[in-house]
């Protein structure tokens, strides 16, 4: 099995059991579960594949993927509820797992195709964030990605790293892969930030209550 396939593997697994997790934490029935759980771990894929011209047919192709997802999905639904919650709290670590393991692989399928270093930072990107954004406008949260800690940076940068790095050598693509893991994890421990400005009115701006 070649590295393409054993980061779609990793990232696989990590994103359909958070797409399952934030199914039942909505209390959606066992079809939404398995729903959100395929779109978690397939929508970046497909969206990534509609921006740079892959027939989204291609995701039927992918026997040993979905089946992976379709098992894992089944055994968060009937794990013990106490193994669960032990499980959300290291529901960050894996969403990181699969943001790694998924910007890499998408960075690998622009590079394979020939396309230049943007467009595989993009692809990466595509690839990290999409079902995790899908995933929480299904389950009426606002995406991680736009509101939280940094996220697409990790993502945006692996892709770049795959672009214009030795993305051949098999131990480039492992300390590829435990950077961004490492780091979106600081990012959640020190709530690291990409800057904001609100338009909503403050009590200076207002005057304060009288």
């Amino acid at each position: 099995m070649d590295m393409f396939h054993i980061f779609s593997l990793i990232g696989t697994i990590a994103f359909a059991v958070s797409g399952a997790i934030v199914a039942m934490e909505e209390e959606y029935d066992i079809l939404g579960v398995f729903v959100l759980g395929l779109i978690t771990a397939f929508g970046g894929g497909v969206v990534r594949n509609l921006l740079i011209g892959v027939p989204v047919t291609t995701l039927w192709s992918q026997g040993i993927f979905i089946k992976t997802a379709v098992i894992s999905i089944i055994i968060v639904f009937f794990l013990p509820l106490s193994w669960i919650h032990h499980w959300k709290k290291s529901e960050a670590f894996f969403d990181a797992i699969g943001l790694a393991a998924f910007a890499i692989q998408g960075g690998l399928y622009a590079v394979e195709a020939d396309l230049p270093v943007s467009a595989v930072m993009v692809a990466a990107m595509l690839t990290g964030i999409g079902g995790g954004m899908i995933r929480d406008i299904m389950a009426g949260r606002k995406p991680l990605v736009l509101r939280d800690e940094i996220y697409a940076v990790w993502a945006l940068l692996a892709g770049l790293s795959v672009g214009v790095g030795p993305y051949q050598r098999t131990w480039f693509l492992f300390a590829l892969f435990l950077f961004v893991v490492v780091f979106r994890m600081l990012s959640v421990q020190y709530k690291w930030k990409l800057p904001r400005r609100s338009l909503r009115p403050t009590q200076s701006d207002t005057g304060g209550e009288s």
